[in-house]
Formats: structure tokens, C-alpha cells, sequence
């Protein structure tokens, strides 16, 4: 496996991370043998990003991670955790906490539920629109200083969000949807990272399946899985989008690879600040995803890629309307 350094400060990871909110039940029920063993492989292939969220199922990831990740060297890994996402007993979202005491709060139990003194990448999950950054991103500084946190990180804010955390605590990556059909990032948010020195893990580079090459038309979401409240995975848009994950599967075999494997590789192709995270939820999708990242595309490969799914092409929000409003850059 390669590796990548997120920004000018931050740690050097795996070319690729594994994001762990699958196995928790985000895209309906998962396996936890098999989830505790994709973990391993992920380990044993190399990986050693692992994200996740003290929201995903109320705990339930942190708790997973923590006993997939017992007895391994805690230097060999790294986690990046994001909090500040309210839930309630219902599973329903309640806003964002970036408040200082929260942020404080948040962290004390992520790491006993993780079962480690300290987490590599701290970040909060959203923007709190009643905290100022600025509040949020210190709080984070006080646990740096302290030891429990390495590195301050971001997710889903915008350009003018980003200068003023960084003015606060150096910034190691922001981390925010970046694929083939989410490309947002690359008008302001992007150039901004470049020009402060800050990296980019990627999540999302699949579409929650959706161009993986194995999201079928007529499937449709079961008991819990997300993807039924997904604007592209709806009637009238799927059909669609399926119609450019067609076209991609032609690039693809032309080059002797799988879907998910070339589009894994084309965000890795936008940047060496830029770090993808694969959901994988099963050993099977992570052999799958590993191999991307030997995966050379040359310029006449990306320009076809680009010919088969154009900028701006996908239809549909990439999250339900109630939640468009929380992020800092739309599709």
C-alpha cells in the first residue's frame, strides 16, 4: 500500500482509508463477524485510515472498531473521528453541538468507547450555525495541547470556513464528498486546501454505491439502509445515473478493470493531497477496492472517464433536502 500525507501538518496515512459508518447499519443490517473481519483485512492489506463517528448508530461504530482494533499497535493505525451530530432514541438527527464544553464532552466518550488515550484526527461533523468556528476549532486546540487529539480536521464546510479555522489550529484535511458525481469541491474549496497546505480525504467515492458498478436498476433499499431517502437512488433519477455508471463500465474494461476500481482511482488521480475512503463493509467489496490504488490512469484515461460521466451529469441532491442546508458546498 501507498502512502499519502494529509497537508503540510498532518500524518502520513494509506493511499486509501477504510470508512467504517457501513457496518453499522447506515445501508440496512451488517454482518459484525464480517465487519470485524474486513477490518483485519483492511490492516493486513495496508490500510491504516480509519474514519468514523461517535453518531454512527449512537456509539455502535466506535464500539465495533474498538473491538476489531484490540491488541494492535495504536501506532500503526490511525483514526479520524468525527462528532458533534445530535441523535435521539428514534435514530433521528437533532442539529449540531460545536459548542467548546461539547466538544470536550464528545471526545471523552469517544475515547472510552474506542478504548485509546487519544485520537488522531478530530473533526466536527457539520457546522454548528450558533457556534463560531472559531469557538469549535479552539476547543480542538485544548485537546491537542493535552494530548488526546494529533490533528485537527474539518468536514462539509466551505472555503470561508476552512481560512477562519486555520487562522485558529493549523488544519491537517478536510473531509467532504469527492467522486465522479460530486464535484463541488473543485470551484473554491479544493484550490482553498491547496493554497493553505491542507488535505483532502474523500468520502463517497462511489456514491454510496450508486456508480460501483453493482447497484442494479429495479434494486431497491431495504429495512435501514439510507439509500431510500437518497435523491439519486430515487425513480426518474437512478435510471439515469445507472445510464453513466454504463458508460464508465466501458472505460473500465477497456483498461481490465471494475467499475468501483476506476472510480476509486480517479478521485486518487485529482491530487497525492487527496486520500479516498471506501466504505467497505465486507471482505469481498475491500479486495475489490485495494487494487485501485495500483491502478495508473494516463491523461487519454481521464479524458474518457470525463466523456463518460461529464461534470455536473449526475441527477439528484447527493443528500435529502433537510440535509442539504448543513453543508458548505451543494452537489
Amino acid at each position: 500500500m501507498r502512502t499519502r500525507t494529509l497537508g503540510r501538518i498532518g500524518p502520513a496515512t494509506s493511499a486509501l482509508g477504510l470508512g467504517a459508518m457501513g457496518m453499522s447499519g447506515a445501508y440496512g443490517a451488517a454482518d459484525r463477524a464480517e465487519s470485524i473481519a474486513t477490518v483485519h483485512a483492511a490492516l493486513e492489506g495496508g490500510v491504516t485510515l480509519i474514519d468514523t463517528a461517535d453518531f454512527y448508530a449512537m456509539g455502535h461504530n466506535e464500539l465495533l472498531l474498538a473491538e476489531a482494533l484490540r491488541g494492535r499497535d495504536r501506532d500503526s493505525y490511525q483514526l479520524s473521528v468525527k462528532f458533534g451530530m445530535l441523535r435521539g432514541p428514534g435514530a433521528e438527527f437533532g442539529g449540531q453541538d460545536g459548542r467548546p464544553e461539547a466538544v470536550k464532552n464528545f471526545l471523552a466518550y469517544s475515547l472510552t468507547r474506542l478504548g485509546t488515550d487519544h485520537i488522531d484526527i478530530y473533526r466536527p461533523a457539520r457546522l454548528d450555525p450558533a457556534v463560531p468556528i472559531e469557538e469549535t476549532v479552539g476547543a480542538i486546540k485544548d485537546l491537542i495541547d493535552a494530548g488526546h487529539v494529533r490533528y485537527l480536521g474539518l468536514s462539509e464546510v466551505d472555503a470561508a470556513t476552512i481560512r477562519r479555522a486555520h487562522t485558529v489550529h493549523p488544519v491537517a484535511d478536510l473531509q467532504i464528498e469527492y467522486s465522479l458525481i460530486s464535484r463541488a469541491v473543485e470551484a473554491e474549496v479544493l484550490p482553498t486546501l491547496r493554497e493553505l497546505g491542507i488535505g483532502l480525504t474523500a468520502y463517497g467515492v462511489l456514491g454510496r454505491g450508486l456508480i460501483s458498478g453493482h447497484w442494479k436498476a429495479g434494486h431497491t433499499a431495504g429495512p435501514g439502509d439510507t439509500r431510500g431517502f437518497s435523491p439519486r437512488f430515487a425513480g426518474g433519477n437512478v435510471e439515469h445515473n445507472l445510464a453513466l455508471v454504463e458508460a464508465l463500465r466501458r472505460v473500465a474494461a477497456a483498461k481490465g478493470s471494475t467499475v468501483a476500481q476506476l472510480a476509486i482511482a480517479w478521485v486518487a488521480a485529482q491530487g497525492p493531497d487527496i486520500v479516498p475512503l471506501v466504505g467497505a463493509r465486507t471482505r469481498e467489496r475491500l479486495a475489490e477496492a485495494l487494487p485501485a490504488m495500483e491502478l495508473n490512469l494516463t491523461a487519454d484515461d481521464l479524458a474518457e472517464i470525463e466523456k463518460a460521466v461529464p461534470p455536473g451529469v449526475a441527477r439528484g441532491d447527493r443528500y435529502p433536502a433537510a440535509f442539504m442546508s448543513t453543508l458548505g458546498v451543494g452537489n
